[in-house]
């Protein structure tokens, strides 16, 4: 992916999306465009328009934390937009290594014997390691059972991504599926920012673009995400609608990768759907992927 048009992109984007009264700036009258002038970004972050002009059409290279730091504030970023600009910043300072695509490497990965243990010792949630593509890479049983729809379907290829905006089925198991699908696209957007020559991340935002309107909008909003923790509503076609909380666990042996355990309320109805899916999950006929609906 372009450097200097993702960092134009997400600057111009987050500029429009901050009102003069947000900034503590005076509303005026006759604004041409949505948001903050790009004068008005230079003068909260004390640097001259000429050089925040720069950095916005993309030339983050050379720029200080310093001055990254006083962007974030002026263009009042969240946690996650700051970790966005300086990833952008590092690719745009990057190696010949950084620079170079990286060879495809996630079909081949596969989870040390210790890490297999420790999500199969996990029989009262579903657990799981993704990358910041959003492919599953390793699961517990009960996983598979609950997201038997992602492994019915070959094409998804075990990516919850393409599982979200490609297979039907993933309207009917995420009852609220439009904030499934932004936080789905906040995490890869986030990823892009933080590996963007990875070959394998460019041919999936290549397929879910051509492939889903959907996809397309979200990503052109250039917006991102630290998915960690929270509560997600689900609908299993087995035992029907699920309430669970995740946390979502860095694992610092393997960078990049992410390991999420679901949990429900103790005494609550979705934790009796869990434990009625973990008893399948037990059996070797559940292994068997479900018929599409």
């Amino acid at each position: 992916m372009d450097n200097q048009e993702e960092v134009r992109e997400f600057l111009t984007s987050r500029r429009a999306k901050i009102s003069p009264e947000q900034a503590g700036l005076p509303a005026g009258s006759r604004r041409r465009v949505p948001g903050l002038r790009r004068s008005e970004v230079a003068a909260l972050a004390d640097v001259s328009v000429e050089y925040y002009a720069k950095l916005e059409r993309g030339n983050l290279a050379g720029a200080s934390p310093a001055v990254l730091e006083a962007v974030a504030r002026a263009l009042n970023l969240d946690d996650a937009e700051c970790a966005h600009l300086l990833n952008l910043a590092q690719a745009a300072d990057g190696s010949d290594a950084l620079t170079r695509p990286r060879r495809r490497t996630s079909r081949t990965w596969t989870p040390h014997r210790s890490l297999q243990w420790t999500l199969d010792a996990v029989t009262a949630g579903p657990a799981f390691v993704r990358n910041g593509r959003m492919d599953v890479l390793a699961a517990n049983p009960l996983f598979e059972t609950f997201y038997s729809d992602l492994y019915a379907t070959r094409g998804n290829q075990q990516n919850l991504a393409r599982f979200t905006f490609l297979d039907p089925a993933a309207r009917r198991f995420y009852p609220d599926w439009n904030t499934f699908a932004d936080i789905t696209v906040a995490i890869v957007r986030t990823e892009a920012g933080r590996n963007p020559h990875d070959k394998d991340l460019h041919d999936l935002v290549g397929e879910l673009s051509t492939r889903s309107d959907e996809f397309r909008t979200r990503w052109g909003a250039h917006n991102v995400r630290l998915h960690s923790t929270g509560t997600k509503h689900f609908h299993h076609h087995t035992v029907g609608d699920l309430i669970l909380a995740f946390e979502g666990l860095d694992l610092t042996a393997e960078p990049g990768l992410t390991l999420t355990i679901y949990t429900a309320e103790p005494g609550s109805a979705s934790e009796e759907g869990l434990r009625l899916l973990a008893s399948w999950a037990a059996t070797p006929q559940t292994h068997t992927a479900h018929p599409i609906e």
